[in-house]
């Protein structure tokens, strides 16, 4: 990309960008790498608690990283998922007076400000971190990773014909109870939005859209070739 190119070409620590009207954040570590937004979240929270020494609930997305169930039990404070969305994520922040939210598309939100997606706060709170410790992006994510373990994330959007929806619906209902995905083991399946098949520590999610033909498939794993396994599971299971 133009900033990945730039950060490198610059010599720059770090390279940052918002959507248009600013309440989420894309970052680009040191050697032009994108950080993703479930790394973003996971280190945005560990900053808050391990550094600034603050406590209180973590709201999250369904969507959103293991990581921050990890950080959770290491400091001793409770996680809550909701669906998709700061809909959702923003009631429950008010409600259990949580320190932070986040969500898989970018957007966190903090108590000190509004329990609303502010992605320049957020931007300003990275930068603080990466001051307070002296370490660029990467060496944050490997400070992170050596807490918690690897994390790794990946989502397709997958668009069907809409006469074949309640085909693909019925084949996904039929099949909850099978006992692997992606070669491996199914452990838990919940349907707090959509379907979210456990393995273990890895997770894979199916989320069908509410205003097009499409449906969105979520993996996270301790490396990436479990997470394509996992994506190419749902895949083959929906039959798109």
């Amino acid at each position: 990309s133009v900033l990945s190119n730039h950060v490198v070409e610059s010599n720059s620590d770090i390279g940052i960008a918002f959507d248009g009207d600013g309440d989420r954040l894309g970052i680009i570590d040191e050697h032009g790498q994108y950080i993703s937004t479930l790394q973003v979240f996971a280190l945005l929270a560990l900053y808050m608690l391990e550094f600034r020494g603050e406590r209180g609930p973590i709201v999250k997305s369904l969507t959103s990283s293991n990581m921050i169930l990890k950080l959770g039990k290491l400091f001793n404070v409770p996680v809550f998922e909701t669906g998709v969305g700061f809909k959702f994520a923003s009631p429950l922040m008010v409600k259990e007076n949580a320190m932070m939210a986040g969500e898989e598309s970018g957007g966190y939100a903090f108590n000190s400000h509004i329990p609303e997606r502010d992605g320049i706060l957020s931007s300003l709170l990275f930068l603080e971190f990466m001051a307070r410790t002296d370490k660029k992006p990467s060496e944050l994510l490997q400070h992170l990773f050596d807490l918690v373990g690897e994390h790794h994330f990946g989502r397709r959007d997958l668009v069907f014909d809409s006469q074949n929806r309640l085909d693909i619906e019925e084949r996904l209902t039929e099949n909850l109870s099978m006992p692997q995905i992606g070669g491996m083991n199914i452990t838990e399946v919940d349907s707090l939005e959509g379907i979210r098949f456990r393995c273990n520590e890895s997770w894979v999610a199916i989320r069908f859209s509410g205003t097009e033909p499409l449906v969105r498939v979520y993996a996270e794993s301790d490396n990436p070739s479990r997470v394509t396994a996992l994506l190419n599971g749902a895949e083959e299971l929906l039959g798109i």
